[in-house]
This record gives C-alpha cells, sequence and structure tokens, in this order.
C-alpha cells in the first residue's frame, strides 16, 4: 500500500466512532446437514456425467503418438545388380530419442537358393556409426522371407524432437553377383525416386514396434516378434564400436560398389610393377563366398595369365587414406598352393603390407607368401620384411620357410620400438631401431606374379576375410580374434574409429 501524497490523509476508521451495537445483526441461519450433502452429491453427479463424456475426448486428444516414422527412398534407380533402400527415420515424440535404441527393418523375399549380403554406403554419422544384418523370418510371406534390420551405435547420437535422422543408405546384394528381384519384395516401391513416409519399412524403439506394417497376419506376428523383436526389459544393449579401431569384413557387392569406395578402398587399375608391370585390373576383385570365411564372404584377389604379359592380369586393393600408423595390423588370409584352374607352378606372390607416401620418412611392412618360392629361393616360403629406405633397398628381412596353404590370422605389431611378425599366434620375425615405421601408412593386399617361366593358362586366387587395425597398442591374435568375433556377433561388418593423424 503506497504512502499518502499531497497532503492528502488516508481513511482511517475514528477512535472515538462508537461501536456497533451487536444486537443491531441478525445472527446467520445455519445451514441443514442434509441439505448440503445433497447439493454435494448433485454436483458430483453432474461431474461424473461430463466426465464419461469428456474423457473419450480428452483421450483420444492425449493419447500417445508413435514416437518414430521412416522415410523411404528406392536408392539409385540406374542400378539393380543391388537393392538399394535409402531410410531415414524421423522422431515425432516430444522427447529426445537416442539412436542406439532405434532400429529399422526393410524386408524382402531372396530368390532361391540365394545367398545375401548387405553394406552401408552413406550415414549422417558416417558407416561406422551404423550396424546392420539380414534374418530369416521364422514364418515367410508371399512378399517376404528375410529382412534386413539397420541399427545405430552410440556414435550416431541422438535425435531431438520433431528432428530428421537423415538419409542411411544401405544394400542388399546377392553373392554371387546376379542382379537382384526387387519387384516381390514387400518393402520396395519403384516409385520411391524421392523420400516418402512408407509404413512398409518398419521401426523399433527399444526392440518393440514403433512404426509400420510388419508382412505378417495376426498369426504369424507373434512368432516374429519373439524370435526377433526382444521387448525393452529384454532388448540387448545398443552394440559399441571400440575406439581407435578399424574393420572391414569386406561386405561388397563388387569393385563398383559405391561403399567400397565410401569405406576408404581403391581398387588398383594403375600402371607399374610389382610383378609383370601395367597389368593391374579392376576384373580381378570380387567379395565372393568362400568356403571357411567368417560371415561367408571375402575379398577375392585373382591374377591370370597364358603365359604372356599381354594376357596376364594382377589384382590389388589399397586404402586411399595413409592413416594407419603404430599399433595392431591384422588379416584373415586363405593362402593358396595350388592355383584355382591351370597347372601348378608359378612364382605366385600373394600380400599382406603397409606403405607410406612419403619417400623421405618411407616406411613399409611386408607379409609375402609365395608357395612356389621366387627370385632363386624354393618354396613354400613367407617373406617378413621391415623396409628403411625403397630407394636404397635399405631394409631388413627374414625367409621362413612355411606352408600356409589355408586360413591364416596374420598380425604385424609395430610398438615400443620393435615390429613384430606372427602367425596364428606364434612370432616368426621381429625388426627394431631405424627398421621402425617413421611415417603413417596404406593398408593393402595383392597377388602377382614374379614372372612368367610357363605358358597355358592359370588362375590363382587369394581370400582376406577381414582386416583390422588397432592404433597405438600391440595385441595378441586371441585378442583381435575376440575383438573381431566380437563385431560380428554385433552384426558389424565395418567399423572406423580412428582418429585422423594430427
Amino acid at each position: 500500500m503506497g504512502h499518502a501524497r499531497d497532503g492528502a490523509q488516508q481513511h482511517r476508521p475514528s477512535r472515538t466512532s462508537r461501536p456497533e451495537n451487536p444486537r443491531s445483526r441478525q445472527a446467520p441461519k445455519r445451514r441443514s446437514p442434509v441439505r448440503t450433502f445433497l447439493k454435494v452429491v448433485l454436483v458430483l453427479a453432474v461431474l461424473a456425467g461430463a466426465g464419461a463424456v469428456g474423457y473419450p475426448l480428452w483421450k483420444k486428444a492425449h493419447e500417445d503418438k508413435p514416437p518414430l516414422t521412416v522415410q523411404y527412398k528406392a536408392g539409385d534407380a540406374g542400378s539393380r545388380s543391388v537393392s538399394q533402400p535409402w531410410l531415414e527415420v524421423i522422431n515425432v515424440s516430444d522427447k529426445r530419442v537416442a539412436l542406439a535404441d532405434v532400429t529399422m527393418r526393410y524386408w524382402f523375399k531372396e530368390d532361391e537358393g540365394a545367398d545375401y549380403a548387405f553394406n552401408c554406403v552413406r550415414a549422417p554419422a558416417g558407416c561406422a556409426s551404423v550396424t546392420e544384418r539380414i534374418v530369416a523370418m521364422p514364418t515367410p510371406t508371399g512378399t517376404a522371407d528375410h529382412y534386413l534390420e539397420v541399427g545405430f551405435t552410440a556414435k550416431a547420437g541422438s535425435l531431438a524432437a520433431g528432428a530428421k535422422g537423415g538419409a542411411v543408405e544401405v544394400q542388399v546384394y546377392r553373392t554371387d553377383g546376379r542382379p537382384v528381384t526387387e519387384s516381390g519384395y514387400y518393402s520396395y516401391d519403384a516409385g520411391d525416386s524421392t523420400f516418402k513416409v512408407s509404413r512398409k519399412v518398419t521401426a523399433y524403439l527399444d526392440g518393440a514396434l514403433s512404426w509400420g506394417d510388419e508382412p505378417t497376419g495376426a498369426s504369424a506376428e507373434a512368432a516374429v516378434n519373439s524370435a526377433s523383436s526382444p521387448t525393452p526389459s529384454q532388448a540387448a544393449a545398443p552394440p559399441t564400436a571400440p575406439a581407435d579401431t578399424y574393420f572391414d569384413a569386406f561386405h561388397y557387392s563388387g569393385p563398383d560398389d559405391p561403399a567400397l569406395r565410401e569405406n576408404g578402398w581403391i581398387v588398383r587399375t594403375s600402371k607399374g610393377g610389382p610383378g609383370i608391370e601395367n597389368t593391374w585390373t579392376a576384373s580381378g576383385v570380387s567379395f565372393p563366398p568362400v568356403k571357411g570365411a567368417k560371415g561367408d564372404q571375402a575379398l577375392q584377389l585373382r591374377a591370370t595369365t597364358d603365359g604372356t604379359a599381354r594376357s596376364t592380369t594382377q589384382a590389388e586393393l589399397q586404402s586411399d587414406s595413409s592413416k594407419f600408423f603404430t599399433g595392431t595390423y591384422a588379416a584373415r588370409i586363405n593362402f593358396h598352393n595350388d592355383p584355382t584352374s591351370g597347372k601348378n607352378g608359378d612364382e605366385i606372390n600373394q600380400a599382406f603390407f603397409m606403405i607410406s607416401k612419403d619417400q623421405e620418412k618411407y616406411s613399409e611392412l611386408d607379409d609375402e607368401y609365395e608357395p612356389n618360392g621366387g627370385w632363386g629361393s624354393p618354396g613354400p616360403r613367407l617373406d617378413t620384411t621391415t623396409w628403411y629406405s625403397a630407394d636404397a633397398g635399405d631394409r631388413v628381412t627374414q625367409q621362413n620357410f612355411i606352408d600356409l596353404g589355408g586360413w591364416h590370422t596374420v598380425v604385424i605389431t609395430a610398438a615400443h620400438g620393435t615390429v613384430t611378425y606372427s602367425m596364428d599366434g606364434k612370432k616368426i620375425f621381429t625388426s627394431s631401431g631405424k627398421y621402425y615405421p617413421r611415417e603413417s601408412m596404406s593398408a593393402n593386399f595383392n597377388t602377382w606374379f614374379v614372372d612368367l617361366p610357363f605358358t597355358g593358362k592359370r588362375t590363382w586366387d587369394m581370400d582376406v576375410n577381414w582386416f583390422y587395425y588397432r592404433s597405438g597398442e600391440a595385441q595378441s591374435a586371441a585378442q583381435v580374434t575376440q575383438q573381431v568375433n566380437s563385431l560380428y556377433g554385433k552384426g558389424q561388418t565395418y567399423v572406423d574409429t580412428v582418429k585422423p593423424l594430427s
């Protein structure tokens, strides 16, 4: 209450005024308890009646909406050698959603007898933030018997309320290289050349169906969900990629697969050596099913000849980035002692090696297997070599006369000033001092002819199941295998958490 101003007086009761005669006022009437009770009952009845009518309207206006929707696009319409479902999840709820809790399913029907694989081409946070797996439905329908499940690692982050996750471009393809038949797929729509909301691509939050219509009848839906869609309380923890790790299981449709280049690999077609110069071709690089390969697919490098340089082809896959330095390099390789076709006897080289671009700080680590020997020395033989200078031929090397026909886990570690070469956990060679990497390197696989002493057509293959790199840490073959098995178990066929070198 404000103070009086300019001499104005506040009205106050006179202290001399006479008090009111209490007898001049009438006493208030007492209310009947029965009457009060009846009024309360009537009010409650009116409110209850209004509530009975209003609650369904309130519930309809406030019931929870599906927190997710999915947009679908049919991918690159110019390529039907693969199925390219491009997917985008949208958070339509009013709460932030962790993408690691989200999965999407693209439903398809396999061609009879075909084997399928998958990969990621692009993703907003990189393909290393995406997980994929193909699952067979326990109760097939006329338009679907499998689905490609696309999920996310913690690296993908989260979606704010109302936010779009960005396009995740994935592929499903036949490992035999034949075109896929998309027209009968449940989720496929040739008309979706731009992103559109699709109920035929389903989305799940914490394992529970959140969006879309599964391609099942009421009787089959429970079987599918019980087999592959755990309840939130049963949902497995989202897969996480180990830090400072590069891993590739070589799930690609062919040498022209855009995901291959996106994931950092180059198919060599340039000129030069080693071996028969200027014979490097993309035709020798493929990713077929290979017996004994984990995940049923591998990189295959093929060299062919009839004994003349003109008809010779050699194959190499190399990483486009020289971001690998110290740490652990590993690969599971199927070395061949015999040609896939033709007469044996060639001096063939099957190699796994790391090499730098900087000639002043040159670095190279080599594992080269020659089943029939080469350069005047017999085989089978594995040459392990650490280079200091390629120009000066300054290197240390060891010839290991061992038979490596079949699958082997090859590990090279560079840590604490020592390079260690091992095969299936057994150390076979070390180098140190100046024979230690001075510069970051690329990773490479190739197969090539040392020379051509014979005539007649021959074909040689080298298979690589996976490549693994752990930055800055020396790991044993057992540790590598444990990490690789864990990644396969989580459906992760490609991981790249290696920090760029400063």
